[in-house]
C-alpha cells in the first residue's frame, strides 16, 4: 500500500535564484559531496532554452547500509534512480517533477513541487508518494521513507538557500 507526504518550505532566496542553482553543475556537485555515507553520482545535467531543468542521481547503496531484513530480501547491490525536472512558467513559478526508481520494480517515489514567489523569497509546497513492494516491510518502509522525505526536502531548501548565498 503506497503511502502519501506532503509539506512545505519557506526560503529567503527568490524562485530565480533557486531555479539558476538547479541549473549549475557546480550546485549538484556540491548538494551530494553533503549527502549521507552512501555514495551518489552525478548521471546527467541537462538545461533547455526554455529553462527546464532535469537531473539525473544514482544512489549506490551498499548491502551494509540496508536493514537487515531488506538485504535478506534483495539480491545484489541496490540502486536507487533519482530523477528531478524543474520546468518555469510565465506566472515566475516553477513547478517540479521528482521521481525516484529502484531497478527491479522494488519501490518508487514519485512528488511534484512547485516553487513560487513569497513575501520574503519563495516557498516551496510538495506532494508524494511512495511505494514499496517488498513482501511484509513494504508498509513500514514506506512510512519511514515519506516521513523522512517530508523531512529532507526542507533541509534541501535550506542547503540550497546557503549555496545560493555564498555563491550568488
Amino acid at each position: 500500500m503506497a503511502r502519501s507526504f506532503d509539506g512545505s518550505t519557506e526560503s529567503p532566496a527568490s524562485v530565480e535564484q533557486i531555479h539558476a542553482a538547479f541549473g549549475r553543475e557546480d550546485y549538484w556537485l556540491a548538494r551530494l559531496a553533503g549527502s549521507d555515507a552512501a555514495t551518489t553520482t552525478l548521471d546527467s545535467l541537462t538545461v533547455d532554452a526554455d529553462g527546464t531543468v532535469t537531473v539525473r542521481l544514482t544512489q549506490h547503496l551498499g548491502r551494509q547500509l540496508l536493514p537487515k531484513v531488506v538485504a535478506n530480501l534483495v539480491p545484489g547491490e541496490l540502486n536507487l534512480v533519482h530523477q528531478e525536472t524543474w520546468t518555469p512558467d510565465n506566472d515566475g513559478q516553477v513547478h517540479g517533477q521528482i521521481q525516484v526508481s529502484v531497478p527491479g520494480g522494488l519501490g518508487s517515489c514519485r512528488a511534484k513541487t512547485w516553487l513560487a514567489p513569497a513575501d520574503t523569497g519563495s516557498r516551496l509546497r510538495f506532494t508524494g508518494r511512495v511505494d514499496v513492494k517488498i513482501p511484509l516491510v513494504g508498509g513500514n518502509l514506506e512510512k519511514t521513507i515519506g516521513a523522512s522525505l517530508s523531512e529532507n526536502i526542507p533541509e534541501v531548501v535550506r542547503f540550497t538557500t546557503t549555496w545560493v548565498t555564498e555563491n550568488a
